[in-house]
């Protein structure tokens, strides 16, 4: 299982190279920059697979065995890449969308050199603090020199040690990473892990299992709710413009072509070094994180910030429209391989 939040950082950060490459590429505005290397970067993890996999299960000639076993287990897997994507979507594309939504050139040429002198200032006050621990005092013997800049090095070195972490944590905004998305990944993770606290909450006998029911009940009922949502913000799109087509063919091709390859290869040389096991399930719902359609998070993202809302409608209209037959053929594609 440790290898899928693996998959799931590979498809973050080739997605997100491929999306930089791309508004390079097309020149789009400075706002869409954000929107397209995170349409780019993170797919649709959740409701798409948590559909696909038990309707590919529930086949009697599915290619991955009895169907019970098949979607128990493909349900495990699928629930995880939801999880850890739900966190890159809301730590990582949030970010990237807020930045470029945010800050103009002149914003970002102040920072970059705000962050250049206090680099500069720290980088001349450890060197300044090195020096003096190991160069010698001219009024002291050999041994008891040593021994001092033994000692003002151990103290120096956990100095500049804290000065970069607490230089780190300025700009590291907690209450970006920790969203509620994320907050609720970590809890179902830890009970999910923690036997103690999982015999207490889910089983028929667990004391705290009527909390288990009551979220199975929410959870049913998100699935169809995600997929009217997705439909209301498909339709926005169909009604309006605002996208380049060759930003809108590029975002496509990055999706639908380019990322299922790498897919393919990182599942291909996983398996030659055999850190992926023998399981067919597994594999294909890795390969399926790298064949979804862009997650549909983002327009709630660009929605909170307004930034580029109509666009994203756009775009998600379009790849969700050629999803249709690309994830398909990908699916059918994937199963091939693997059986």
């Amino acid at each position: 299982m440790w290898f899928i939040p693996v998959s799931i950082l590979i498809t973050f950060l080739v997605g997100s190279a491929l999306g930089w490459i791309l508004v390079k590429i097309t020149r789009a505005p400075r706002h869409l920059h954000g929107l397209v290397i995170g349409c780019c970067a993170g797919g649709n993890m959740g409701n798409l697979p948590v559909i696909i996999i038990p309707a590919i299960c529930a086949e009697k000639n599915n290619p991955f065995g009895d169907p019970s076993t098949c979607s128990k287990n493909g349900m495990g897997y699928v629930t995880l890449s939801m999880g850890i994507g739900a966190i890159g979507i809301w730590s990582f594309v949030y970010k990237i969308i807020w930045a470029y939504g945010k800050r103009d050139d002149r914003d970002v040429s102040v920072y970059s050199k705000l962050r250049e002198n206090q680099h500069g200032e720290t980088s001349k006050e450890s060197l300044d603090s090195i020096t003096r621990a190991l160069l010698p005092n001219s009024n002291s013997n050999s041994k008891y020199d040593e021994a001092s800049a033994m000692v003002e090095t151990k103290v120096s070195i956990p100095i500049i040690i804290e000065k970069k972490v607490k230089s780190l944590l300025e700009y590291v905004d907690l209450s970006v990473v920790f969203r509620p998305p994320t907050i609720a990944t970590i809890v179902g993770i830890i009970i999910a892990s923690v036997s103690p606290i999982q015999n207490i909450m889910v089983g028929d006998r667990a004391p705290l299992r009527f909390v288990e029911s009551s979220v199975v009940l929410l959870g049913d009922a998100a699935i169809p709710s995600m997929t009217i949502i997705m439909g209301a913000n498909l339709l926005r799109g169909f009604k309006r413009s605002g996208v380049g087509i060759w930003l809108l063919i590029g975002i496509i091709v990055v999706r639908f072509v380019f990322l299922p390859i790498i897919g393919v290869g990182v599942i291909t040389v996983a398996k030659n070094l055999g850190i992926v096991g023998s399981d067919p399930l597994y594999h294909f719902v890795i390969l399926l994180q790298y064949a979804v359609p862009p997650a549909m998070a983002i327009g709630t993202i660009t929605q909170l910030f307004e930034i580029g809302e109509t666009e994203c409608s756009v775009i998600m209209f379009w790849n969700y429209a050629v999803a249709s037959i690309a994830l398909t053929l990908w699916c059918t594609y994937f199963m091939w391989i693997l059986s």
